[in-house]
């Protein structure tokens, strides 16, 4: 199904093309929401621009174009405005007919895309024996969401996680182990996460203080790079452990991914060295092999180089960031390739992908893009770190989250006099303390920095997880409290937009496709938070002003199909955030 702003686009192009003649096909007409509902629902704010073009008054133009526009079936008559804006409000009989078809249509009038693309996301990314972390959150759950408003699109979504599995730290932990806890490398589950996190940093205390053990370090590196059978085994416990720990964590988050680490692409980087000198790109810098980028310098103002192999022989961060981007487009098909990753990363992001599309492996199909976040700050406006200043653990973020929702929901128990389950208490608890958590980060533009804070989260008012849970469960409950199936109400009772509030909150349900395409375009989920806010306030508002059950039919059934229309857009735009909805609070 078209949307109002796409059928209107097209038909403004054409009303253009009859007026000035085929010089202006393709024009945009610059439509726009209008900024006060009293000047309709969309402005178009071509004319001026093209005063200049046209050699004529802006508002004279405007007069041609809404003489050659036919909207008559979607709008009321066009006005003109100032000096030249031409205002456009939709009929309420088009509003009513457009409500009838997506409540007959599962995806709520949102197309599949007519040419869906091959896309990887890269996201979450921790590291082999070390604990996830705050930092960790935001890639995981932007690039969850990301995938999933592809995925609901219809393209082909590849969900990566590029684990850090690689490396000098194993050759110290491995070394520093069979030292200290030979036991743990043994296949056994005799250390847990936090014990590695322990091993590591006395792993490389000693890496740095002790000579001997440096060495014997390096020898493990050469032993497990070169396949020894030992040092393989040690490797795969470690990442085993690991990954145990971290599918807990993407279990209780609801994240869908496939692990493709590091170790993964190392077979790869000989051919990716290979490749850059047959091009003439690499250049020995001080032993090393590296390209040079325009652009790029340091902060004494010399050329600064993307290191490719370093003077041992070595390979390094971005050779397997190269070796990941030709994998994923001659093996993998990729067209579109998104990097979620904070926007500290960002530098080394942008000459990775430089040295790549100046290599020739980039075809102008494939997009490419690192898709930065800001940090996750404490109320002092700093990094947020736990009371002793140590970097907060993902699982007690998260474990905080669902205990303080918890609380709250008991409390409320408790004041309303409630009889409810244990099983009720957690699967509450649960839904609206992870979701919160997921939600405070998605509503934020996410380039920038933002608060944490656990009171504003769970708050039941403003922009939050619960506030939109909430007027999903109010729809419920005005099912259980009149015995409504909102399934089986009659397909052919009419839609009836009488109320300004019922109007308002129409058009606001109708615009999700519009608002979905947006964020699949630009990547930027907030998007889809702040109309999912918008809706909720407008059913509240509707739902303060209109009586559902006691009005009279037909508005009785037409303000039900309403209801449940507002909530299936909340349950959709949820979902495609990975919160769900409860039917209960």
């Amino acid at each position: 199904m078209l949307s109002a702003i796409a059928t209107l686009t097209s038909r403004l192009e054409q009303a253009l093309v009859n007026a000035f003649g085929s010089e202006l096909e393709g024009a945009d007409p610059l439509l726009v929401p209008a900024s006060n509902p009293k000047f309709g629902d969309y402005q178009a704010n071509c004319a001026l621009p093209l005063a200049k073009r046209l050699k004529d008054k802006p508002r004279a133009i405007a007069e041609k174009i809404v003489s050659n526009l036919e909207v008559a079936d979607i709008c009321e008559p066009p006005e003109i405005a100032g000096p030249g804006f031409i205002n456009l409000r939709l009929k309420t009989a088009y509003l009513e007919a457009q409500l009838q078809i997506i409540r007959k249509d599962e995806r709520l009038g949102v197309e599949i895309v007519k040419h869906p693309q091959k896309v990887v996301v890269d996201f979450s990314s921790p590291n082999i024996a070390k604990e996830m972390h705050v930092g960790h959150l935001r890639s995981t759950i932007i690039g969850d969401s990301i995938a999933r408003v592809l995925e609901f699109l219809g393209h082909d979504v590849l969900r990566l996680n590029h684990v850090g599995d690689w490396g000098t730290q194993f050759g110290m932990l491995i070394t520093h182990l069979r030292d200290a806890c030979p036991e743990a490398l043994t296949g056994s589950d005799t250390v847990d996460i936090g014990d590695l996190v322990v091993f590591y940093k006395q792993a490389k205390k000693r890496f740095d203080d002790e000579d001997d053990f440096k060495e014997r370090s390096r020898q493990a590196v050469v032993d497990l790079q070169s396949g020894d059978q030992d040092a393989r085994q040690a490797w795969q416990v470690l990442c085993n452990q690991s990954r145990k720990e971290f599918q807990k964590i993407y279990d209780l988050l609801d994240i869908d991914i496939i692990e493709r680490g590091e170790s993964f692409y190392n077979p790869l980087l000989p051919a990716v060295t290979e490749d850059l000198r047959d091009q003439e790109l690499l250049v020995e810098d001080q032993g090393a092999q590296v390209v040079f980028l325009d652009g790029f310098t340091n902060k004494a103002g010399d050329p600064q180089p993307v290191i490719i192999q370093k003077s041992d022989g070595g390979f390094n961060y971005a050779t397997t960031d190269l070796a990941a981007i030709r994998y994923r487009i001659q093996k993998d098909n990729a067209e579109r390739i998104l990097i979620v990753a904070d926007a500290g990363q960002a530098n080394h992001f942008n000459q990775v992908l430089q040295v790549a599309e100046k290599a020739g492996w980039v075809p102008n199909t494939v997009e490419m893009a690192h898709i930065p976040f800001g940090l996750v700050q404490g109320e002092d406006g700093k990094r947020l770190k736990t009371r002793s200043g140590k970097t907060v653990r993902l699982k007690d973020l998260l474990d905080e989250g669902i205990n303080r929702a918890r609380t709250d929901l008991e409390k409320r128990i408790q004041d309303e006099d409630r009889d409810e389950t244990e099983d009720f208490i957690q699967s509450v608890a649960q839904t609206v303390g992870i979701g919160a958590v997921k939600y405070a980060d998605l509503s934020q533009n996410r380039t920038s920095n933002y608060v944490f804070s656990y009171d504003k989260m769970l708050a039941l008012q403003g922009n939050t997880a619960p506030y939109m849970l909430y007027a999903y469960v109010r729809v419920q409950g005005i099912s259980r409290k009149g015995n409504i199936d909102f399934q089986t109400l009659d397909d052919d009772a009419p839609i009836q937009l009488e109320d300004d509030s019922e109007l308002t909150l129409a058009k606001h349900v109708l615009q999700l496709d519009e608002v979905i395409a947006a964020v699949a375009e630009d990547l930027y989920p907030n998007r889809l938070c702040q109309y999912l806010f918008e809706l909720s306030q407008k059913f509240n508002q509707f739902y303060d002003r209109c009586s559902v059950l006691q009005a009279e039919e037909p508005q009785r059934t037409s303000r039900l199909m309403l209801c449940d229309l507002t909530a299936r857009t909340l349950k959709l735009g949820l979902s495609l955030l990975g919160i769900q909805v409860l039917e209960r609070m």
